[in-house]
C-alpha cells in the first residue's frame, strides 16, 4: 500500500525537500516519520511547503559553493595510492572508487562520497591518472592519482651495467680520405719520414800500403 507525504529533508535517490512522493505505508511508518525526514500529506502540512522550498534553495546553494570549493582545491592535489605489483607494474588486485575516497581522508582529511568519484573501471597498472569527480549536479573536477608500487625496482645487473657502459662509450667513426701527394709524387706522411731519416756517412777509403824498398 502506497502514501503520499512530504520531504522535509533532502534524500537520495527519493527527493528534497517539499517534495511530495508516494512510498511504501510501512517504510513512512516505520522510517521517515520517525527521523522527521518527511511527514503525511494533509491541508494543515501544505502550508509548509514553501518554507521547506526556502530549505532547499538555501541548502543547495551551500553546497553548490562548497563543491565549487573543494573542485578548486583538489583540482591542485596528488592522491598517491601505494599497491603490490610485479615487475611489469601490473598490480596485484586492483584500486577503486572507495580506496580514493579512503587515501583522501588519510592524506588530505578530505571526506568524499566514493559514489562521486566517477570511474570507468578500477586501475589495474601503476602510473599517473586524472580521475574525474561529479561533485554536483552542475559542478564537476578532476583528481591526480599516482599509483605507485610497493615493492621495491630490482637493481641493475652487473650485464646490464657493462652493456650500457660500453653503449656509452662507443667510439665514433671518422672517414678516412685518400692522402695527398707532394709534388714529388710521395705522400707526405713518406716524405716527412724520408726527411726525417739521418743520411748515411761516406766510408772512409782504406789507406794504401806503402811499396816495400828493395
Amino acid at each position: 500500500m502506497k502514501t503520499e507525504v512530504i520531504l522535509t529533508h533532502n534524500i537520495v535517490g527519493l527527493g528534497g525537500e517539499s517534495d511530495q512522493v508516494r512510498v511504501a505505508a510501512g517504510y513512512a511508518r516505520n522510517y521517515l516519520f520517525p527521523q522527521r525526514l518527511a511527514v503525511p500529506l494533509t491541508q494543515s502540512n501544505k502550508r509548509q511547503i514553501e518554507a521547506l522550498r526556502q530549505r532547499r534553495a538555501e541548502r543547495e546553494a551551500h553546497e553548490f559553493n562548497t563543491m565549487s570549493e573543494l573542485a578548486k582545491g583538489v583540482s591542485k592535489l596528488t592522491c598517491v595510492i601505494k599497491v603490490k605489483a610485479g615487475e611489469d607494474g601490473k598490480m596485484f588486485g586492483s584500486v577503486t572508487a572507495g580506496m580514493i575516497a579512503d587515501e583522501l581522508k588519510h592524506q588530505f582529511d578530505i571526506v568524499l562520497d566514493k559514489r562521486k568519484i566517477h570511474l570507468e573501471h578500477p586501475l589495474r597498472s601503476t602510473g599517473d591518472y586524472e580521475i574525474e569527480l561529479h561533485l554536483h549536479a552542475e559542478v564537476k573536477g578532476t583528481l591526480k592519482v599516482r599509483v605507485e608500487s610497493l615493492t621495491p625496482a630490482p637493481a641493475p645487473t652487473p650485464e646490464a651495467i657493462a652493456a650500457a657502459e660500453a653503449k656509452a662509450e662507443k667510439p665514433r667513426t671518422e672517414k678516412r680520405g685518400h692522402a695527398k701527394r707532394d709534388a714529388g709524387g710521395e705522400k707526405p706522411e713518406k716524405a716527412e719520414a724520408a726527411a726525417g731519416k739521418k743520411p748515411h756517412a761516406a766510408k772512409a777509403e782504406k789507406p794504401v800500403k806503402a811499396a816495400k824498398a828493395e
